[in-house]
């Protein structure tokens, strides 16, 4: 099975959270959580926008930014930045990869992006606007990734189903 991780590092919305984990839920995206946060892992408001999903979560926490990067030292990582030259479907993701996201408030560390460069992409919007939403980012991330892949293990037809009020 191929392998997507999802990194945030210090989210602060928990709602946003909440939302970022029923995406990873419902794809088998490994969610990534890097302290500080902006709330408690037991907030009401991270469960209710991840709903009943959480037994499907593979997540892991981190102390700090170190922690994470010394315990996932073989991953190919992508920061996720609206100050990126490429845009995020310029990249081929492989397997493994690692999308990497910064807090609502100031995204990703402006040192992490200088040391990353070749590394930095952003999804294109009006230049009007500051930035997207972050679970909106993470969803959008998470399914280019996995058009490339061809979408491995999920479940991509559905099927209509003729109701007995309908007339034949």
């Amino acid at each position: 099975m191929a392998e997507l991780n999802i990194v945030l590092v210090e989210p602060e919305i928990p709602q946003n959270t909440g939302n970022i984990a029923r995406t990873c839920a419902a794809t088998g995206a490994r969610l990534h959580l890097v302290r500080p946060m902006g709330f408690e892992v037991d907030d009401k408001k991270l469960k209710r926008a991840g709903l009943d999903y959480w037994y499907l979560l593979d997540i892991t926490y981190y102390d700090n930014l170190e922690d994470f990067f010394e315990k996932n030292k073989d991953g190919e990582f992508f920061y996720f930045s609206t100050k990126a030259q490429k845009t995020h479907s310029e990249v081929s993701y492989p397997d493994k990869a690692y999308l990497v996201f910064g807090k609502e408030t100031r995204g990703l560390p402006e040192w992490l992006l200088m040391k990353n460069k070749e590394h930095c992409v952003r999804i294109p919007m009006i230049s009007q606007a500051r930035s997207l939403n972050l679970s909106n980012s993470v969803a959008v991330a998470v399914y280019e990734t996995l058009r490339q892949w061809d979408y491995p293990e999920l479940l991509a037809k559905g099927e209509l189903h003729r109701h007995s009020w309908e007339d034949a």
